[in-house]
């Protein structure tokens, strides 16, 4: 195989609000941390485990405002990226290390009456991250799926 592929495409919710980081020129910076959960039985215990695993999101210019307007602690969305990690030096002269998603697309899950965190109603949207125009409403994942157990599939 001649290429590679770098894409990530996690379901999660947010840990915290979006913090943003504007540049001059206009450009900007969304960060926030996606839980993301995984359950399981122990097979020798018989107990339930549940581990978290927590994801440093990074969106850019207009999807990042975007996310800071309608996207609140405890939220859930769907996030597609790439998977960056990077390197720098700390204050105290230590090498840092960190993995970062860079999202690319979104798409909010959490329904317009459960977003309690302010007063507005967070649309339903996918929107590229690296795109620099308005948003652009796309069908719900939920609908597209049962759009899809309709088809007449032998399988």
């Amino acid at each position: 195989m001649a290429g590679t592929l770098n894409k990530v495409m996690l379901i999660g919710h947010t840990g915290d609000e979006v913090k943003m980081k504007y540049f001059e020129g206009g450009n900007c910076i969304g960060r926030f941390p996606l839980a993301t959960n995984e359950e399981y039985m122990n097979r020798n215990t018989g107990e339930r485990v549940s581990n978290t695993e927590w994801h440093n999101c990074v969106v850019r210019n207009k999807a990042a405002e975007v996310c800071e307007k309608y996207l609140h602690k405890g939220d859930k969305v769907y996030i597609e990226g790439r998977i960056k990690s990077r390197q720098w030096t700390g204050e105290d002269g230590q090498q840092r290390y960190t993995t970062e998603i860079q999202v690319q697309e979104f798409t909010f899950l959490t329904p317009k009456n459960e977003n309690t965190a302010s007063g507005s109603s967070a649309p339903q949207s996918s929107q590229p991250a690296n795109n620099s125009t308005p948003a652009q409403s796309k069908a719900p994942a939920a609908q597209s799926m049962a759009d899809d157990e309709d088809d007449d599939l032998p399988f």
